[in-house]
């Protein structure tokens, strides 16, 4: 019998051999203090929740029906004593539940900075934070070294006790940035920068991937991170010098079409302003750049003369770029007035605003009642929609 009950609790043993305990036992510092608050929250709520589940056995065993020596005291209706334990200890765990969720908050925030005078831990001393531009792309990861001027597909190293500097965004839809041993994920989402702080201080391979569902090759959007001695890092950047290939815009737009269980890339240069193009969407030539455009509305905006600048902003990544997510490619010809512009009280001859193409004349597609002038004609292939009247 003996014997049968230890094969018994052999699969469950073996289970629990292989199960990777890595957020509990992660190799980063930011990732070990997260840990510690959760380990820290929980045994507090146990304070609590353990007495409890224990009291409650206890009170149905001690007063069941065939307990006829337990005392019976139907008028008891208060005791201040009671009282004082039911709410003092929970409020007490509260308090302190409280106090360490905000030191946490802002000891572990992914935007502090790692280094002198707020450092996290006394390993990243006076070391240069490495910088690492992160974006998700469908469905594969890329690490843009700014300060090597090289970048990897689906590969990223940093050296131990070095504190690093992420930026993160992303290609086209919200994904989430996650290496368990490292620290705690963060966003990537289009258009936008997220930041994260951490340092890594044990040397090994580690796993990081994406935790948030974005579309068909999710399961095979990870990556492996790899802690190096500072030795082993610069070796490792020899490598992707060492790579003939190169990232840059037309790269790029290659490369973020959707496509899975793409296998890791090198490459030894990349444009320097290529991480803002795509933060800012505007990668393709010809798109007006979000920082160009917010900066433009900043000051009150273009009205009708800001016509040829806002047609090629869009913030759909893959219109007017022929990807097979996306319309084919379109243009705006022209926008001009071919009849005589003083019977409209303009003086003077208009200009046609060109953009991509030669103007076609005389074609009398018309623009939006509220753009065009009464005596106006333009030629487009893309008109813009018609707006409502709400």
């Amino acid at each position: 019998m003996r014997r049968f009950r230890i094969f018994a609790l052999l699969p469950l043993a073996l289970l629990l051999s292989a199960c990777n305990f890595v957020v509990l036992n992660p190799s980063g510092h930011v990732a070990a203090q997260e840990r510690d608050l959760v380990v820290i929250s929980t045994i507090l709520m146990l304070i609590i929740i353990i007495p409890v589940m224990a009291l409650t056995i206890l009170f149905a065993w001690r007063y069941r029906h065939s307990n006829k020596s337990a005392r019976y005291e139907p008028d008891w209706e208060h005791s201040t004593h009671l009282e004082l334990v039911i709410w003092s200890a929970p409020l007490l765990i509260i308090i302190c539940l409280g106090a360490l969720t905000w030191m946490g908050t802002h000891l572990l925030d992914p935007y502090r900075a790692i280094g002198p005078g707020k450092s996290v831990h006394p390993s990243a001393g006076n070391a240069v934070p490495l910088d690492v531009e992160v974006v998700a792309l469908d469905w594969k990861w890329l690490f843009i070294y700014p300060q090597y001027g090289v970048a990897s597909l689906n590969e990223l190293a940093a050296p131990v006790d070095r504190p690093i500097n992420f930026r993160i965004t992303s290609s086209s839809v919200m994904n989430s940035f996650y290496i368990p041993a490292l620290a705690g994920q963060i966003y990537a989402m289009p258009g936008m920068q997220t930041k994260l702080h951490a340092i890594i201080n044990e040397a090994g391979e580690y796993q990081g991937f994406s935790a948030n569902y974005s579309g068909s090759g999710f399961s095979g959007m990870h990556f492996a991170f790899h802690g190096l001695d500072d030795a082993g890092f610069e070796s490792w950047i020899g490598t992707l010098k060492a790579s003939a290939d190169q990232l840059g815009r037309g790269e790029y737009t290659a490369l973020e079409q959707p496509s899975e269980n793409v296998p890791v890339r090198r490459y030894g240069s990349v444009d320097a302003d290529l991480f803002k193009a795509i933060l800012n969407r505007c990668v393709t030539p010809g798109k007006m750049c979000m920082n160009d455009m917010m900066a433009i509305d900043a000051k009150g905006g273009l009205g009708l003369a800001g016509i040829p600048n806002l047609m090629p902003v869009s913030y759909d990544q893959f219109a007017r770029s022929g990807a097979v997510l996306g319309p084919a490619r379109s243009y705006v010809a022209a926008i001009c007035t071919p009849e005589d512009s003083t019977a409209a009280g303009i003086a003077g001859p208009v200009t046609p605003a060109l953009i991509g193409t030669t103007p076609i004349l005389g074609s009398g597609l018309p623009l939006p009642s509220f753009m065009l002038n009464p005596r106006s004609t333009t030629s487009a292939i893309d008109p813009l929609p018609q707006p409502s009247n709400t």
